[in-house]
């Protein structure tokens, strides 16, 4: 746990009415993701993004999509590289492809950004 999460618990736990809670439960109460969720987020916002053009020469080469309907849940998944060190695990890409290949096929598939956002902030509140 980083220093800025160790704060944002500490704040939490200054919330007055909600003491009594654990940490989890005062998040969900105040309907806020956990600083992970929330880097989680930005992380798969930016694959979005990458994925569907929007930044088109910075995202050149960064994924291997694949398509397939014969997969469960969605049908456009993403390839990790091959990285010799374990600093390679380390690279945006790679934490990123597990997480978009356990999403919803109504998230990865949106047609806007806006649509996908809304679709990724439902799933991962039912995860906080």
């Amino acid at each position: 746990m980083d220093l800025l999460e160790r704060v944002q618990r500490r704040a939490m736990k200054m919330t007055r009415g909600l003491e009594h809670l654990s940490y989890e439960d005062r998040m969900r109460e105040l309907g806020l993701f956990s600083l992970e969720k929330t880097r989680l987020q930005r992380h798969l916002t930016a694959a979005f993004q990458y994925l569907t053009g929007i930044y088109k020469k910075a995202g050149e080469g960064l994924f291997t999509r694949t398509w397939s309907d014969r997969t469960r849940g969605n049908g456009f998944k993403v390839k990790e590289g091959r990285f010799r060190s374990d600093i390679g695990k380390k690279f945006f890409t790679v934490r990123v492809v597990r997480h978009w290949n356990r999403l919803p096929r109504e998230v990865v598939g949106a047609h806007s950004l806006e649509m996908s956002m809304s679709r990724l902030d439902g799933t991962l509140s039912n995860l906080v």
